[in-house]
């Protein structure tokens, strides 16, 4: 049984990074998808850990190669998903976090049928300016700009299979585990593991 690509997005501040990685933590079976971007690292960012930093040069060879399932440009750097390195972990029956921008997801809806979407709030525009403010890592005229960008990002959460608002951590982690263990469940999903227990599943009339 292969794993499942969930796609997560969301405004920044949201803190959709957070709930991945205690998502990843929590589930033995799950990973990060690790994406490739021009940008420089941040204080505390590894790579091959937080991205893969490369030079645009670089990020153009794996264009021409047709490496990205997906690609985007975020805040004038860009940003791409590695096809090769999704395909390794899904064929392994790892599931996969992708957590990338709106037009990222846009890209790997056509690419990627079996993905499941989740996009994470924020309880409201205020709350997102308090956190970057608190994050400490963006200007004053860069943090103006990510929440204009997060209007418009807002309205594409009805694209996604599930919509988790992130006030209270706690809370919305338990509702990301609910979304990550039912799609488990799903019973296409299961049939494969069904048939090797107990032999072919035939409707029951």
């Amino acid at each position: 049984m292969g794993g499942i690509p969930f796609i997560v997005s969301a405004p920044s501040g949201a803190g959709k990074t957070t709930l991945c990685k205690k998502a990843v933590d929590f589930f033995p079976d799950l990973r990060h998808s690790i994406s490739y971007t021009t940008r420089r690292p941040r204080a505390g960012e590894v790579n091959g850990v937080d991205y893969w930093f490369i030079e645009d040069r670089v990020f153009d060879e794996m264009i021409a190669r047709d490496e990205f399932l997906e690609y985007a440009g975020v805040y004038g750097k860009r940003y791409g998903t590695s096809k090769k390195d999704l395909d390794n972990l899904l064929s392994e029956g790892l599931s996969v976090i992708l957590e990338i921008d709106v037009q990222g997801a846009d890209q790997i809806r056509e690419r990627l049928p079996g993905a499941v979407g989740v996009f994470v709030l924020p309880p409201s525009i205020e709350a997102c300016r308090v956190r970057l403010k608190q994050r400490g890592k963006d200007s004053p005229e860069e943090i103006e700009k990510r929440l204009n960008i997060a209007v418009e990002e807002i309205r594409k959460a009805a694209l996604y299979d599930y919509i988790i608002i992130n006030d209270d951590l706690e809370a919305a982690f338990e509702h990301f585990k609910s979304v990550i263990a039912a799609e488990k469940a799903r019973t296409p999903r299961m049939l494969e593991k069904i048939a090797g227990l107990f032999g072919a599943v035939t409707e029951i009339k």
